[in-house]
Parts: C-alpha cells; structure tokens; sequence
C-alpha cells in the first residue's frame, strides 16, 4: 500500500472537552426509545447470563430496533478499555482478569436467542500479551459447538502491542466475517484515535486475507469528525488496496460534552453518495446510512455480502 499525505486536523481546539456542546440532532437521527416484550426478553437473558453489549456500553441508537428483534451485540472481555479514544463511551481504565467461563455463556445466550448471525466484540486489552486473541478464538468455538449453524463475526481490536501470532489464533478460528473499523480518516488519529495506527489497522485487515482468503474483512468509519469527502473518499482506496470486502460509514454522535464534538450531521444524500461511490470502488457490500453502525442489520447484510461473492465467483 502506497503511503498517504496525513492532512493537518481541522477542529484539535474542539475535541474532549467538558464544554462541547451537543448539537441538536436533525429529523433523520432520532430513533425512538427502547422497550416492548422482544426487547425485555433480549435484556433478560443478556442479564441472566453475565454478559456485556456494546449496544449499552457505546449507547447505540438502535439499541431498541435490534433488541426487540433478539439481535444484541455482545462484549466481550471486560467492560473497561485501555484505550482512551475521544469519539467512544465505554468506561477506560485497569480491567478485570478475564473470565474463563464467559465464552460458555456468550454460547449459551446465541443459542437462548436462536441467532442465525452473531457479532462478538471487545474492549482494548492492552494488557494482555495476546490482545485477548485466544478469549476471542475459545468464544468462535463455543459457539460453533453450540449452534453449528450460526454464522459468527467478529468486530476486534487493533492488536498493536501483540506479535504476528495474535492474529493467527484469531483466524485459524475461522469466523465468518473478521471486522476491524478504521473509526476516522487518518488525519484525525492523534485526536479521535490517539492509541492507534491508521496503517496498522490497515495492514491487520490486508492479513487476514493472506491468512484466510475465505474470510469475509469488512471495516467502517464514521464521519462528522471533521473530516471532508476526498478524506472519507481517499479512505475507501485504501480499503480496497487491503482487498476489504465490506464497508460501513455511519453519522459520529458525540456520547457526552467531555466527548469529540460533532463537526456536523451528514445528509442522507450524501451517505447515498457516498454508498455509490464505494460500490463503484469494488466493495461487495456497503451500509452508508446516518444510523449505521457495524453491527445494525449485520445478518441480512452478511446473507448480502455471500450472495455478492458467489455472483462475483460464478456461483450464483
């Protein structure tokens, strides 16, 4: 992969601080709030299970919409992150030792829900030598032992601090999709992504192809950060030099006023462009919506995504 011109942050002044103000949300944003008899029984059994969402820790705003279809995100490896991103809500600190039983439950709560397609992910662990690659290969196959059937994907973190190895066991798990988002466009690393490589995530994807052809990569961004169109556009190119086969680009909702600001709420035309343009760069799949998120609808977008490899092979 060619090597990009790191363009100079456009709003550092406004970033993590106790006085950014939240910025009124546009029509097309708000969702209603959770509740109803599929979303107390999707809680129920994450609670009865010991288990962490993401879709509570990073307040998603589809919580609702996918809890009440049996659809949660679970997360794995604790509730605190070593990281300390500027865009992300889950509490940073010192985590807790992992828990040999949690893959068990994490199966045992896919098969309660009947899932055809699952999304494990996790914190940071910095901590760990492997990153938690092991936890997350022992979670991949508890699940195949219990629901055989059920697809599983994976949204990981980044694994800097871990040798070639980390991401070996990962694979060799062989999930149905390995996802790792980018989160922003490389010019706001220092500020939104501070513990991260732009290029290392790159390079993490670009292997998991190398390890396992077969296996779905898929990545996403947000914006409203502060970036521009040629930024996101550049982003998409390098995507595809990693050979990513799936896309997704969401609107950045700022979860407090200690939080990143949000520079401002991209149209849903423009998300359309933004979907075209991607789609015309080579990606089997693209979500491009205000409200995606890497997890919202993943089932229906992973059937999508297979049917675009087999027409792409002949298969079809």
């Amino acid at each position: 992969m060619r090597d990009l011109k790191i363009p100079e942050q456009r709003h550092p002044e406004k970033a993590h601080r106790p006085d950014n103000a939240q910025p009124k949300k546009p029509s097309w944003i708000r969702v209603k709030a959770p509740g109803g008899k599929g979303y107390a029984d999707t809680r129920k059994i994450m609670r009865d299970n010991n288990l962490t969402t993401v879709c509570e820790e990073a307040g998603c705003p589809n919580v609702g919409e996918c809890w009440s279809q049996g659809h949660a995100t679970m997360m794995i490896m604790g509730e605190i992150c070593t990281r300390g991103c500027t865009f992300c809500n889950i509490a940073t600190g010192k985590p807790d030792t992992l828990d040999a039983f949690e893959p068990g439950r994490v199966a045992h709560a896919v098969q309660k829900l009947g899932l055809n397609h699952v999304v494990i992910t996790s914190v940071d662990r910095d901590d760990l030598e492997d990153g938690g690659a092991d936890h997350f290969a022992q979670t991949i196959r508890a699940i195949r032992h219990r629901s055989p059937a059920t697809t599983i994907e994976i949204l990981t973190p980044d694994f800097i601090k871990c040798d070639d190895s980390a991401l070996e066991i990962v694979a060799e798990a062989k999930p149905d999709v390995f996802n790792h988002n980018l989160e922003t466009v490389p010019g706001l690393y220092p500020e939104v992504r501070p513990g991260a490589r732009y290029f290392h995530s790159l390079r993490l994807l670009q292997r998991v192809k190398e390890l396992d052809p077969s296996i779905f990569t898929k990545s996403g961004i947000m914006v409203g950060l502060g970036e521009d169109a040629q930024a996101v556009r550049q982003v998409m190119d390098d995507m595809r030099a990693a050979d990513i086969d799936f896309l997704t680009i969401g609107q950045y909702l700022q979860p407090t006023p200690k939080h990143h600001t949000v520079d401002r709420f991209v149209t849903p035309d423009e998300f359309a462009t933004y979907e075209k343009a991607a789609f015309g760069k080579g990606f089997l799949m693209v979500s491009a919506t205000p409200l995606t998120r890497s997890s919202y609808h993943a089932g229906d977008d992973f059937a999508r995504l297979r049917a675009a490899r087999d027409a792409q092979l002949g298969r079809a």
